[in-house]
């Protein structure tokens, strides 16, 4: 009897994006750390630990726990205190991957709304002091994880595999605790993109309009309005953002929602059941911004494509 073709396809997608993803944001972290991108020195913070997130995530997520979990079935890394380190890194990774475009947004919207808070906001120091915030709260949130598993069975001593304690699925500690991380991640990081967003575009069309206004009583009024281009690519750019981001998570938001988020490991599945293959579905789309976020802010930049192609 043949594999269901949900894991057929994860057999061949999770490799290519291992292959494409660490590529990709090892690449992104080079390039702009060299400063050679015509990017302030803030934003460059947040888009070299953008990649290095989704990097960390690409390693973790999809590298050690997806690709191993399929093709390699019993290895160290089934250990029971390792498999469980293994979910709460992973975690931590997908939590710092979220909220540093969160934080990157916020910081856009500073730039272009604030004008009185943004000589003090957006600055390199402040950068790291946020990254370096979002970095130890998300790990911190994460820690719980670990305690949710227990082994499968043990050999020679050894606990193997990760099974989830009977108290998760009777504790009400651990509802609760499910629907803040689902809240957290990425509920919240949806609603503050959506809003900055639409906040920075309103700051942008109005802006435009006056420019517009004032043009049309000069004699400059036929000349091309560079200002005018820098803040169109600027809507690009936040629209692409959200619509990526959105649109990689909706599956599995949804899922999350509707049906508790338990399965890490492939084994005791039914690997048709509709259910499973959702969460399958979803948990593909969102580990595929991994490699979309870092290619929407930063490969569609001239000078990081002349880096590029300058190191290729």
């Amino acid at each position: 009897m043949g594999y269901p073709v949900i894991f057929q396809i994860e057999r061949i997608y999770y490799p290519v994006l291992a292959v494409v993803g660490v590529t990709v944001n090892f690449m992104a972290i080079v390039i702009l750390r060299r400063g050679k991108c015509g990017l302030s020195k803030c934003i460059t913070r947040y888009l070299v630990a953008m990649s290095a997130a989704d990097l960390l995530l690409v390693v973790w997520n999809v590298i050690l726990n997806r690709i191993n979990n399929i093709h390699f079935p019993v290895t160290f890394l089934f250990v029971t205190p390792i498999c469980a380190i293994k979910v709460v890194l992973l975690a931590a990774a997908i939590d710092c991957s979220v909220w540093f475009t969160v934080a990157f947004t916020f910081d856009r919207y500073v730039a272009i709304c604030c004008q009185k808070l943004k000589p003090r906001y957006c600055t390199q120091q402040t950068a790291v002091v946020v990254l370096g915030a979002v970095s130890a709260v998300g790990c911190l949130r994460c820690i719980p994880w670990y305690f949710v598993f227990v082994p499968s069975v043990i050999i020679d001593n050894v606990p193997w595999f990760c099974a989830l304690t009977p108290h998760y699925f009777t504790s009400s500690l651990w509802t609760v605790y499910e629907w803040i991380d689902s809240f957290l991640t990425p509920l919240l990081p949806i609603a503050l993109i959506l809003v900055f967003n639409a906040l920075t575009v309103r700051n942008i069309v109005t802006a435009n309009r006056l420019r517009k206004g004032l043009r049309a009583n000069s004699k400059g009024e036929n000349r091309a309005d560079p200002e005018a281009e820098n803040r169109r690519k600027s809507i690009i750019l936040l629209f692409a953002l959200s619509a990526n981001f959105i649109l990689m998570w909706v599956i599995y938001v949804v899922h999350s929602l509707t049906w508790p988020v338990v399965n890490y490991n492939y084994t005791d599945k039914n690997l048709s059941n509709p259910i499973y293959i959702v969460q399958q579905t979803g948990f593909m789309l969102n580990l595929l911004s991994s490699c979309t976020n870092t290619c929407i802010y930063a490969l569609t930049q001239a000078k990081f494509r002349e880096e590029l192609k300058n190191h290729a």
